[in-house]
């Protein structure tokens, strides 16, 4: 198995794309009382390598060993939004607005999605001062699966989608 300080040292694409300015101490702390959670300390430490972004390609898919809410044999992760504001980008920051405009569940904190189906945090079991999941939330459905049950389980078990095709 990887090593989440592997993943971290290559995570990011280098196009640029949805990178927000440098992460600061202030700005985790806003997006902490403004999210209501404690946001866990793996993804502050891959926020704080790059703010938000194109996930890349060595890391863009979770394998997943039976059909996940219409994904198989993998769920995409095409990018991890970041923290703060941006004009015309979406960041964690959206999630309040999201969650009520798919009718998703709460607490979580959404990574990453379509509008249709998210990547996000799960705080529903932990609270949200706790450890939370990463779930696949179907909005259509009105569902979601645990993906892993956390955030550096989950990032170890990234791979590629081109060893599907």
């Amino acid at each position: 198995m990887v090593t989440f300080d592997e993943v971290v040292a290559s995570f990011w694409d280098d196009s640029g794309y949805g990178v927000l300015g440098s992460l600061t101490d202030e700005a985790i702390r806003a997006a902490e009382e403004q999210l209501g959670v404690a946001l866990p300390g793996s993804l502050v430490r891959l926020l704080r390598v790059q703010n938000g972004g194109a996930v890349a390609k060595r890391w863009n898919a979770l394998p997943v060993s039976a059909p996940t809410l219409g994904f198989d044999p993998y769920v995409p992760l095409d990018e991890v939004m970041g923290i703060g504001r941006a004009d015309g980008r979406t960041t964690v920051l959206d999630t309040p607005y999201l969650v009520e405009e798919w009718g998703l569940p709460a607490p979580i904190v959404l990574l990453d999605g379509d509008g249709h189906y998210w990547v996000g945090l799960d705080y529903r079991v932990g609270g949200p001062q706790g450890e939370p999941s990463v779930a696949l939330f179907d909005a259509d459905r009105e569902t979601s699966v645990v993906l892993a049950p956390d955030f550096e389980t989950f990032l170890q078990g990234l791979t590629s989608a081109e060893a599907f095709e």
